[in-house]
């Protein structure tokens, strides 16, 4: 029976994770956030608040449930946020990483931890696990932090999913994400500013989850890039979300990153090679067409 313990379950990924899980015999899940749960389906699982933070808090609910499996998808994304935060930033994307490392040896339990493309610099995408990070902001260095203390520590019974631009819909989610944003002005005919020099590979949460998953089911140990399969630029990306509701896209029209004067600086080119994912797990990620697909079923619009 495999014990997985989940920080984060109120977020996206965390959602799409208590969905997987709590639907398997062989699982045994114990969800958890830093607030109420928020999701309305309350059986097949255990819910219980816990702020990563917080060490004793973390200590007590690893002791008490004593996990085979931490999946860690907690943690601060808002990007430019961290640049003025970084006190927050680093207390849940690098110390709650240390609380729930220190906690997971004691009880021998596996951590996975959630990680991003934001560890690189985006000169030379797309990457595999190997090559060397260089993060170029306050979050990706938090990032960045948070697997070096993986990388450096004694205890060897971690992973490193590093993951791009999640998207997909869950319920009371507090931020949105570019593909649910994109359908809604696309249908409301809005005119969209869009980035046509940065480059990513969207990854439904779906997929993501399963990624997690098939790591801790299968237990492997070390760095696994999850990721969409394709590198779009995020202009094309959008243009891709018009042409699967073959609604005009002549709304979109393209800008430069610098004309937006973000806090943080972001990553040009990233996209991820996904072969040792797919040979050692099977993890076989959906095109942006099939993940639209599944949202729509999710979520109906209109028809456009």
């Amino acid at each position: 029976m495999h014990r997985i313990l989940l920080t984060g379950s109120n977020g996206l990924l965390g959602q799409k994770l208590v969905h997987l899980l709590r639907e398997r015999n062989d699982v045994r899940l114990l969800a958890t956030s830093s607030g109420d749960n928020r999701i309305t389906v309350k059986s097949g699982y255990e819910y219980q608040t816990m702020d990563i933070t917080d060490a004793n808090q973390v200590d007590k609910v690893v002791s008490t449930f004593k996990p085979t499996a931490i999946i860690n998808t907690a943690a601060m994304t808002m990007v430019d946020a961290c640049e003025t935060e970084q006190e927050k930033c680093y207390a849940i994307n690098l110390d709650g990483v240390k609380h729930l490392l220190n906690s997971a040896e004691k009880t021998q339990a596996k951590l996975i931890h959630l990680s991003t493309d934001f560890v690189f610099n985006g000169e030379a995408g797309p990457y595999q696990e190997e090559d060397v990070p260089d993060p170029l902001s306050v979050y990706a260095k938090s990032k960045y932090e948070s697997e070096q203390l993986l990388l450096n520590a004694e205890y060897k019974n971690w992973a490193i999913a590093r993951t791009i631009i999640v998207y997909g819909i869950a319920e009371n989610m507090s931020r949105s994400n570019i593909i649910l944003w994109a359908r809604k002005a696309l249908k409301a005919g809005d005119k969209m500013t869009i980035v046509d020099d940065q480059f990513r590979s969207p990854t439904l949460a779906e997929d993501l989850a399963m990624g997690c998953w098939l790591i801790a089911e299968k237990n492997e140990t070390g760095i696994y890039h999850l990721s969409g399969p394709t590198v779009y630029s995020i202009i094309d990306l959008v243009r891709a979300v018009a042409a699967h509701y073959s609604v005009d896209d002549s709304n979109v029209v393209p800008i430069k990153s610098e004309t937006l004067n973000q806090a943080a600086k972001r990553p040009p080119r990233t996209g991820f090679i996904l072969d040792k994912a797919r040979n050692d797990l099977g993890y076989a990620p959906r095109s942006i067409e099939e993940g639209l697909a599944l949202i729509d079923q999710q979520d109906p619009l209109d028809s456009l």
